[in-house]
């Protein structure tokens, strides 16, 4: 594909004398308002609930299923809204524009994940070390119907593994992403998606507030962090979106680096066998960004991408 190749199929009135596309007036606007009413919906189905009993109870946890599933199961008439009201046209069909598509499915399903887990390659080492399983032992439990059963009968597994990440990335990624995309970039949007997706997660500030689980200094740092990391791997996922189209790719992803969780650096630091684990960080971090852009390479996945044809201009981002 070149880079001067058009890819949108949109309104005439994004449309200049000259040819050149441009975002029809107000559809910023329209689009950061939908952003805003679907982040607001999902965290506000959280707390339809009343409740005295913490969020991890398995009472609590069942009923948030419930309504984030409904809500989550409702976003796509976002999208499909924002398109009609704004009167923007795309080839890609509105599943398609949200990375549910079977073109390039495979790679989608091993290539982002192999990637994050080069990333953790320090964690994972130094799990691997830790952990008073053998290989065997370990390939044994993963092939073990009981272990799996034991776990989907686990709610707070069932939550961080499955529901959070699927329902947290059709909702910020696949639904927000082709609504901001239009009106400013792929790039730009990759770190404007995050910055809904990093807001949601302050609720958790009101449990800790809530049920006194802190001191209000350290509780207030812990929402900096929790925001911060959340917002970089929500650029991240976003950038994996854009890149290979595919909501499987970033599920996938999302349910690992929760399993995984942030790495144990201070741990890592006294580790008895710390030159290993630490030039391990060092050397996942160098072989990810050496990865990043060839295992995204949107012609794994199919060019171009559903949501690159909503571009106004060609991206770098969409391109092979």
């Amino acid at each position: 594909m070149v880079e001067g190749e058009d890819f949108s199929v949109l309104t005439e009135g994004m449309k200049h004398s000259d040819g050149a596309l441009v975002p029809p007036e107000g559809l910023c606007g329209v689009s950061v308002l939908s952003c805003l009413l679907l982040a607001c919906s999902y965290v506000g189905s959280l707390y339809v609930w009343r409740s005295d009993l913490p969020r991890d109870h398995p009472a609590v946890i069942k009923r948030r299923f419930t309504s984030v599933l409904i809500v989550s199961g409702l976003s796509p008439l976002f999208l499909w809204a924002w398109r009609e009201f704004t009167g923007v046209r795309t080839v890609p069909s509105l599943l398609a524009l949200m990375g549910i598509r079977f073109e390039g499915i495979i790679p989608a399903i091993i290539l982002p994940l192999l990637l994050t887990m080069v990333l953790f390659l320090g964690p994972l080492m130094q799990l691997a070390m830790d952990c008073p399983w053998s290989f065997m032992d370990g390939i044994r439990v993963a092939f073990d119907p009981w272990f799996w059963l034991l776990c989907f009968s686990d709610m707070r597994w069932l939550r961080n593994q499955v529901v959070a990440p699927l329902t947290e990335e059709l909702v910020f990624r696949a639904c927000m992403l082709p609504m901001l995309v239009p009106c400013t970039s792929p790039s730009t949007a990759i770190f404007t998606c995050p910055l809904f997706f990093g807001v949601a997660h302050f609720h958790h500030v009101i449990e800790l507030l809530r049920f006194r689980q802190g001191t209000l200094s350290g509780i207030f740092l812990s929402a900096v962090f929790q925001f911060s990391y959340t917002a970089v791997f929500g650029a991240y996922t976003a950038f994996i979106f854009i890149r290979t189209g595919h909501l499987v790719g970033p599920v996938l992803c999302h349910s690992f680096c929760n399993y995984m969780g942030f790495p144990a650096i201070s741990t890592a630091m006294e580790h008895p066998h710390r030159i290993t684990v630490l030039s391990s960080y060092l050397l996942g971090v160098l072989l990810f960004l050496l990865f990043l852009f060839p295992f995204t390479d949107p012609s794994f996945y199919g060019l171009p991408t559903p949501v690159c044809t909503l571009i106004s201009s060609p991206s770098s981002l969409c391109l092979s």
